[in-house]
Parts: structure tokens; sequence; C-alpha cells
């Protein structure tokens, strides 16, 4: 038995939303997306409202598995697939090697979350410094996160450890940056 939350709200798949968000994410405007598919606004606002609560109610949490996998799979939607953002060589480069290279990921990972404890944006300056827009590496970042859920403890466990160790040096880069911390000064 399929289940009803999977149904498509007003002719809009979940896989179509999932596409529209990544898609989104990655730089292309709403409009052409929507054009692409042949949705007005109106009715795309009322059913991504729509897929939200849906998500929200699900208590299988399927609906929102499903949108994880369609998120990590947008290239291949069947009309918004081949539409993509402005992107530099360089960040075309480094998004194919973040797709293959577990330990850039990594890296790239906790440099984001760094920025963000040093109020930056980290996306932003992912974008800035690697040419990699949000929807891509969330993209790519659920392909890491379903090779994950097939890795053992101790494989896991070495990713990590790197990515809190890459974190803390662009921590101190952040840090260095802005002139150090606040509490630098003391001395105890």
């Amino acid at each position: 038995m399929s289940n009803p939350l999977l149904e498509p709200i007003h002719g809009i798949s979940l896989f179509d939303y999932a596409a529209i968000c990544g898609k989104t994410a990655a730089g292309i405007p709403e409009e052409e997306l929507l054009k692409a598919l042949g949705i007005e606004k109106s009715v795309y606002e009322e059913a991504s409202a729509l897929w939200i609560a849906r998500m929200q109610e699900d208590s299988t949490w399927e609906v929102t598995t499903k949108f994880g996998e369609y998120f990590g799979s947008v290239d291949t939607h069947p009309k918004l697939g081949n539409l993509k953002g402005d992107v530099s060589e360089e960040g075309s480069n480094n998004l194919e090697k973040l797709k293959t290279d577990r330990y850039f990921y990594e890296e790239l990972n906790g440099a984001r979350q760094a920025a963000y404890e040093y109020g930056l944006d980290g996306a932003q300056w992912i974008q800035d410094n690697f040419g990699i827009n949000l929807g891509d590496f969330q993209a790519v970042a659920m392909q890491w996160m379903t090779a994950t859920n097939n890795e053992d403890y101790e494989t896991v466990r070495v990713y990590l450890d790197y990515r809190e160790q890459k974190q803390e040096e662009y921590a101190a880069k952040f840090a260095n940056d802005q002139g150090g911390n606040v509490a630098d000064d003391i001395e105890f």
C-alpha cells in the first residue's frame, strides 16, 4: 500500500517540490523553474505549504526521507535537472571534488560551521571562496549522508574527527581575520 502523503499536490510531485527547492538554492530564479514545469506561482505557494505540512504530520518520516533523496538527486529531474545556476569553472571543479573526495567535503563542512560561529554566512563563504552554492552543497551532503548510513562507526568517526580538526583550523583563521577572540587578552 502506498503512502497517501506521497501523492502529488495540485499536480506537483514531491520530486518536483524537492527539485524546485534544490534549484532555487542553487541560484536559479523560482519563476524560471515554475515556468519550466508549467506551474502558476499561487499554485506552487499553496503546494509548498502543503508539502511542508505533510512532512510535519508524517510520523513515519517517509515523506521527509523521500524529500531528502529527491533533493540529493535534483539533477535527474526530467524537466529541471538540466537547469544550472551560474557556476564558474573553479566552482564546477570544486563541486566535482566535493562529490568524490570525502575529506574535501568534511573540510568544507567544518569551514562552513566555523564561519557561522564567527558571525559569517557559512554558505555564502563557501560560495565566495569555492564557488559552490548552497543547493549544490546540500545535494552533495545528502549523497554523503546516505553513504555514511552504510559505514561502520570507526570509519564515520575518522571523518568526523577530520571535520572537527578542520573546523578548529578555520575557526582560528576567522578569529585571526577578526583580530582575535573577545577573551584572547584575558590572562588567568
